[in-house]
């Protein structure tokens, strides 16, 4: 007997504005609308969305714009690598003003019906003691975790690129955080080109935290650095959707195409993404 054929829903497959920096939102709207895109990850930064540590803006213009488009916000992921607030900020005032942000995004994803808030662990100093850097990010998501029930919502963490951080960069990170915080509103989060860069496998992380336990990816092609589009990188498209499904995965596959060649023409790139696609969509 043949294996069955590898299946996806369209609505796992999360389009992301960030790689139309350059690029009006109502333009990228109208792209995954025309496309056949049914669900976002809102990256919010300018300029897209309004949001810092003074509150967020425009979210009845925000929800028009999708609703009226046929589209849903699913996840919300507040930029905070190139932006000034980041998860373990060390100084009081950017400790202050990142949870504040932070927090507001989180109000933000309420307000616009998102199920989740994409996060990270952010980074350490790279003068200081790991360990030490280490408890205040655990601490640090431990209050936004906190804050996220209150309003509904669960944060899932990704790991990060070791370029990018000194914290969580490989699964057995993720899986120490995850446990440390020890609450029901932060997950793990999959992103495959940092799970490349790390030598890791989406069945180390399965293994690591059960069928069930993820609800979302940055989902992605890679080299393994990149966060490509489908088919510019070296990852086995087949054999990735293939061990989704054997594990029962059904939730969000965001779109974080951030590579630079993209951003001339993000609605090609997304096309030649949305056709990759297209083979295992079942509705």
């Amino acid at each position: 007997m043949s294996e069955s054929k590898p299946t996806l829903h369209r609505e796992q497959i999360a389009g992301m504005n960030i790689h139309y920096i350059m690029w009006s939102f109502d333009y990228f709207l109208d792209v995954q609308q025309r496309l056949g895109f049914e669900s976002i990850e809102l990256w919010c930064a300018e300029p897209h969305v309004t949001l810092d540590h003074t509150g967020y803006f425009e979210a009845e213009v925000l929800a028009k714009k999708a609703a009226d488009r046929g589209l849903r916000y699913r996840t919300l992921c507040p930029e905070n690598v190139v932006y000034p607030w980041q998860y373990c900020a060390r100084k009081p005032l950017h400790e202050q003003r990142s949870l504040a942000y932070f927090k507001h995004g989180i109000e933000l994803a309420e307000v616009l019906g998102c199920d989740r808030m994409s996060i990270n662990s952010g980074w350490g100093d790279w003068d200081e003691d790991r360990e030490e850097a280490w408890k205040r990010s655990r601490e640090h998501l431990s209050i936004l975790a906190e804050y996220a029930g209150e309003h509904g919502l669960v944060l899932t963490m990704e790991s990060l690129r070791p370029e990018e951080s000194n914290l969580v960069t490989t699964v057995s990170d993720a899986k120490r955080m995850i446990d440390e915080v020890a609450s029901p509103y932060l997950q793990p989060m999959v992103d495959t080109t940092a799970m490349g860069v790390a030598g890791e496998t989406l069945e180390d992380w399965f293994a690591a935290f059960g069928d069930g336990a993820i609800h979302e990816m940055h989902f992605i092609d890679g080299d393994p650095y990149g966060h490509l589009v489908w088919g510019d990188g070296k990852h086995d498209m087949d054999a990735f959707v293939a061990t989704l499904n054997a594990h029962g995965f059904d939730g969000m596959l965001g779109q974080e195409i951030t590579d630079g060649r993209y951003y001339d023409d993000p609605a090609a790139a997304d096309a030649k993404n949305m056709a990759a696609f297209e083979k295992y969509l079942i509705d």
